[in-house]
């Protein structure tokens, strides 16, 4: 059974990560395509993220799944809350009985430096450019470890703007990185002040899987 990844946050909140490996047949036996989902591979990567939600909590009415005009899947009931990424053959999901979440996952590429201008603001590029950049240089790391750092602020954001789930959100202006970025084992703690109608703080967990070429944020709140 290919569970990648998964992370009992708490009592009520659970994180996991799905590689793809089966065909759709495996998934819909026990989820239901309701959405006109016409590309193979993102109906499999939809289908995935579903199973993962009910993998997680056996309980979870992955039949009652609505989606907002913001294109967030949510359930009216709020039984649960929860969040859903995809990318390549991997499918993420958090779900929590108590907490507004969200979740995103990525894959690695050098793609994300042409990117990056779209969603750093200009303090966090001076940072990336000027202060990690030239630590990174003088360790010979440039490339691949800023990539890696690249790709998971752009996860950080995309997880903020899931948790908020009702769109119309600046990712330069209304998300930003806040104070020093702290390694606690294998996860990387990414403080954030979310600036909409008022400002709030923010912890993201981030983690770096070097051999899938894949990082991964999550927060709740």
């Amino acid at each position: 059974m290919p569970l990648f990844y998964q992370h009992n946050i708490n009592q009520e909140t659970k994180l996991g990560i799905w590689h793809i490996e089966e065909p759709e047949s495996f998934f819909l036996q026990k989820v239901p395509l309701k959405r006109d989902v016409t590309h193979p591979f993102k109906r499999l990567q939809h289908l995935a993220g579903r199973y993962l939600l009910c993998y997680l909590f056996p309980e979870f009415p992955v039949e009652e799944i609505r989606v907002a005009d913001t294109r967030q899947p949510f359930l009216a009931s709020e039984k649960f809350h929860f969040s859903i990424s995809h990318c390549g053959n991997y499918a993420a999901a958090i779900v929590s009985t108590n907490s507004r979440v969200g979740v995103d996952i990525e894959l690695i590429t050098p793609r994300i430096e042409r990117l990056a201008p779209k969603f750093l603001n200009e303090e966090e590029v001076h940072f990336f450019n000027e202060d990690y950049g030239l630590f990174l240089e003088q360790w010979g790391l440039r490339g691949r470890v800023f990539q890696e750092f690249l790709t998971l602020i752009w996860n950080a954001k995309e997880a903020i703007f899931k948790w908020y789930g009702r769109g119309e959100l600046d990712f330069r202006k209304h998300m930003k990185l806040e104070g020093n970025i702290h390694l606690d084992g294998d996860w990387i703690k990414l403080p954030f002040v979310f600036q909409k109608s008022k400002s709030i703080h923010l912890s993201v967990e981030g983690r770096i899987f070097e051999e899938q070429s894949l990082t991964l944020a999550w927060l709740l709140t």
